[in-house]
């Protein structure tokens, strides 16, 4: 199959999903998120495929965010729509009963952040960045960014990172958790191989009950996911957040007002 924003491999049952927007950083925009899910669907329905690798073309980025320009002028309704469309598609990473590596080579933030955290687990190139950079727009992260993160690295450093906005390298995202292995930049799809050659040894149907029983020990609280949902499209209603995007993409530090 064709895709726009994405290219797609498969060889040796692993099968490989590139973000393809080297001239955008591989920003998500929704397009790109929907390719992303019609792969995971297509790599789950395929027999032939034991593991899966998500990944971003070039050395600059994993994906660098949403793509602010797509939906600065939304309201909230609209607003509402993206964030639960991204969170259909990225829970469909986490409950993939085959296991998904995201791959993250440069900047993985925001989005890209909670795409990565969605996978099942996260291989990082030495020069890989992490951050939640939302509140720098006056919005909240949009696809579980608050749910998963404190998942993986504790309520407290959860939210010193969701709102200070700090980016971090990725030996400091190994300490805390966040990723798995850190790697050189050549090495980085060959460990991840690696990892999912080894799992391929194992039994598919206990690999993928390891996967549903892993779920379901941190299985959210869905008040949880659906109060993201919600002050993450309110914040579409607010003048900080029209100044914060505006301010984006016009390359100048916001000046917020809270209101």
């Amino acid at each position: 199959m064709n895709f726009e924003n994405i290219l797609t491999a498969s060889e040796a049952g692993i099968f490989t999903i590139t973000i393809n927007r080297p001239d955008k950083l591989n920003a998500l925009n929704h397009k790109t998120i929907q390719e992303i899910g019609l792969a995971i669907r297509l790599a789950n329905d395929d027999a032939s495929v034991r593991g899966i690798i998500i990944t971003g073309s070039g050395e600059k980025a994993f994906a660098a965010g949403a793509d602010i320009s797509e939906f600065a002028d939304f309201n909230r309704h609209e607003a509402e729509k993206l964030s639960r469309d991204g969170n259909d598609v990225f829970t469909s990473i986490e409950h993939s009963p085959k296991p998904v590596i995201a791959a993250v080579n440069g900047f993985a933030l925001g989005g890209g952040c909670e795409l990565a955290m969605a996978c099942h687990m996260r291989i990082a190139s030495e020069n890989a960045r992490f951050g939640q950079p939302e509140v720098n727009l006056g919005v909240t992260p949009g696809y579980a960014g608050t749910q998963r993160l404190v998942q993986l690295i504790g309520k407290g450093k959860a939210l010193e990172f969701l709102m200070t906005a700090d980016m971090i390298p990725s030996a400091e995202a190994l300490h805390l958790g966040l990723v798995n292995h850190v790697v050189p930049q050549a090495e980085l799809m060959n460990k991840s191989r690696e990892i999912l050659a080894k799992i391929a040894t194992k039994g598919p149907l206990a690999i993928a009950a390891v996967i549903r029983c892993v779920n379901s020990y941190f299985a959210y609280d869905q008040d949880g996911f659906e109060t993201e949902i919600s002050e993450f499209s309110e914040c579409f209603e607010s003048e900080d957040f029209k100044e914060g995007t505006r301010a984006f993409l016009e390359k100048r530090k916001a000046e917020f007002t809270g209101k």
